[in-house]
């Protein structure tokens, strides 16, 4: 929790509180997040839509789906990507953000492998585009 608060208080320029929830579902792989966020005075869930898609626009493991478009672990089985996409809260003033990954892949194995493409030089997807489906 620290990691995400810490991201977004440096992208919001002041301190950010958030809620995060992990569920554990009955799958072999996959992790759905969903994150509670409380709005910046002013600010809509388009808002916060349009910057989440202006932030990762040059992100290649990242999508910001399209409106209204639940994220399911099933379309990131396999890939090192994470799909998200941001709906109202029943409460006001509140956004719910819902994030899915393989964790097989975009876990620690794929993160590792994004780095060290970074770290030597080579394009960021190099080895990640392809699906690795076991089990």
């Amino acid at each position: 929790m620290p990691e995400i608060e810490q991201g977004l208080s440096e992208a919001a320029g002041k301190p950010v509180t958030v809620s995060f929830t992990p569920h554990l579902l009955p799958i072999s792989r996959g992790m759905q997040s969903t994150m509670y966020v409380k709005l910046a005075g002013g600010a809509s869930v388009d808002d916060l839509r349009a910057k989440l898609i202006e932030t990762y626009a040059n992100e290649p493991f990242v999508r910001v789906l399209d409106k209204g478009v639940v994220p399911h672990t099933r379309h990131v089985r396999g890939s090192n990507f994470c799909l998200m996409n941001v709906f109202p809260d029943r409460l006001s003033g509140r956004a719910i953000v819902i994030a899915v990954i393989d964790n097989l892949v975009k876990g620690a194995s794929g993160q590792a492998m994004q780095n060290l493409n970074l770290v030597m030089g080579y394009p960021e997807t190099t080895s990640l585009m392809q699906l690795a489906m076991f089990p």
